[in-house]
């Protein structure tokens, strides 16, 4: 019965030690405000993203993410031909000029050599991104970037490339790749992007 007793009472004991213990801490902490609920949270989410720490542009839309670029394109991880900057192969968009859906000459070989791959890769498809730039209204950019990549279309399918490999959208001035106001930016909007979509 003593020892009962006795367990007893270092049982209450211990706890209450243990109470007081935690007690404590919470208490000096909470008064030296270095326990708070955003302490924690402020230092983990902000520390990544305010300071860009490897997060710009250039990633986003270049290759990088398992030999894929920003926009799921497969096309880097189909063969050596596609990462090889003297191949046309590794050139996948078509530029245009100022409110025109007409292919410029020095494009003509780029698209050539991707409907001649996907002749000889006949489970392949790819999809056809039409963009403009910021001027001119919202639909009007849009119908201007399905006309872009229906002219690419046209001459793929020209060379034998099937329907059911090409797939037409049209983003009109929603995904710009260069940033500003100037000719420099709009030269760059004013594209057709062919992206390898995977097997």
């Amino acid at each position: 019965m003593r020892l009962n007793k006795t367990l007893l009472a270092l049982a209450i004991s211990t706890l209450m030690l243990s109470a007081c213990s935690d007690t404590d801490e919470k208490d000096t902490s909470l008064t030296d405000g270095s326990l708070n609920e955003t302490s924690g949270i402020n230092d983990a989410s902000t520390s990544g993203l305010n300071k860009g720490s490897g997060m710009n542009g250039s990633e986003l839309n270049g290759s990088g993410m398992n030999g894929m670029s920003g926009n799921g394109d497969y096309a880097s991880t189909l063969g050596p031909e596609f990462n090889d900057p003297n191949n046309p192969l590794s050139k996948r968009t078509v530029y245009f000029m100022l409110d025109s859906s007409e292919v410029m000459p020095d494009f003509i070989p780029v698209i050539a050599a991707h409907a001649q791959y996907l002749i000889a890769n006949p489970g392949q498809k790819i999809t056809l991104e039409g963009n403009g730039d910021e001027r001119g209204s919202r639909e009007y950019n849009i119908a201007l970037g399905e006309q872009r990549a229906k002219s690419v279309s046209s001459m793929m399918k020209i060379k034998g490339v099937s329907d059911n490999q090409l797939n037409i959208v049209s983003y009109g001035e929603e995904k710009p790749v260069a940033f500003g106001s100037d000719e420099s930016a709009w030269e760059q909007n004013r594209r057709v992007e062919i992206v390898y979509q995977p097997k």
